[in-house]
C-alpha cells in the first residue's frame, strides 16, 4: 500500500523538479538540437533507465555508500565528467574534420546533415544519468521522504516511488523535445547551421561536465 497523501506530494514535487530546467534538459535538448527528435527520444529513453538504475541502487544501498564515502562519490563524479567531456570534444571534433564537407554542401544549397552518430544516444544519456553521484543522491535523500513506515515494507515503497519517478518524467521530457524539435527546424533549413548546432551541443556537454563538478 501506498500513503494517497504522499503520493500526492511526490507527484508534485516530481513534476516541480521534471520541469526546472538542469543538467538532464540541457542534455535533451542538446541532442534534440543536433540529431532531431529521434534523438531527442532516444535520449529520454536513456535517462529514464538511468532512473531505473539508480532505484536499484537505492534499494540495496549501494547510493548509501555513495553518500557515506567522499572517496565513492569523487571517483563516480570524475569518471562522469569525463565521459561528458569525451562525448563532447567528439562532437565538435566530428565538425572540424567535416568542415570541408559543409563547404560543399553549402555550395549545392543543400544543409547539412549531422554527422554525430545516433545509435549510441540512449547509452549515452543512460550512462551520463547513471554516473551523475548527484543523481544518486537525489534518488537517495528526496525518495525517503515519501516512505510511510506504517504501511508495506519501505523497500517496496522506495523501489514504487524510485520507479514511478522517471514513468512520470518522461513525458516532460517529451514536451521539451517536441519544442526543442521545432526550435532545430529552422535551422537545419540553412545550410552549416547543423555544424554549429553540432559544436553548440559539444560545448553544452562540456559545460554539463564541469557543472557536475562544482
Amino acid at each position: 500500500m501506498i500513503n494517497p497523501d504522499f503520493l500526492f506530494s511526490f507527484l508534485v514535487a516530481s513534476f516541480l523538479m521534471a520541469v526546472a530546467p538542469g543538467p538532464s534538459n540541457a542534455f535533451l535538448m542538446a541532442q534534440t538540437f543536433a540529431n532531431g527528435r529521434t534523438a531527442g527520444m532516444q535520449s529520454a529513453f536513456g535517462f529514464a533507465l538511468g532512473g531505473v538504475v539508480h532505484t536499484f541502487f537505492a534499494v540495496i544501498g549501494l547510493s548509501a555508500i555513495l553518500k557515506a564515502s567522499p572517496a565513492a562519490y569523487s571517483a563516480v563524479q570524475y569518471t562522469g565528467a569525463a565521459y561528458l567531456c569525451y562525448l563532447g570534444f567528439m562532437m565538435i571534433k566530428s565538425t572540424l574534420k567535416n568542415t570541408a564537407t559543409a563547404t560543399q554542401t553549402q555550395s549545392e544549397d543543400k544543409p547539412h546533415v549531422s554527422t554525430a552518430k545516433k545509435s549510441n544516444v540512449m547509452f549515452q544519456a543512460m550512462m551520463t544519468e547513471v554516473l551523475n553521484p548527484k543523481v544518486a543522491l537525489f534518488f537517495i535523500a528526496f525518495i525517503p521522504q515519501f516512505v510511510d513506515p506504517s504501511l508495506s515494507s519501505a523497500t517496496f515503497q522506495l523501489a514504487f516511488f524510485g520507479l514511478l519517478y522517471p514513468i512520470f518524467a518522461f513525458p516532460i521530457d517529451c514536451t521539451y523535445i517536441y519544442f526543442g524539435d521545432k526550435i532545430a527546424q529552422f535551422f537545419r533549413q540553412h545550410p552549416n547551421s547543423q555544424l554549429w548546432i553540432d559544436r553548440v551541443t559539444g560545448m553544452i556537454f562540456i559545460a554539463l561536465a564541469i557543472n557536475l563538478l562544482l
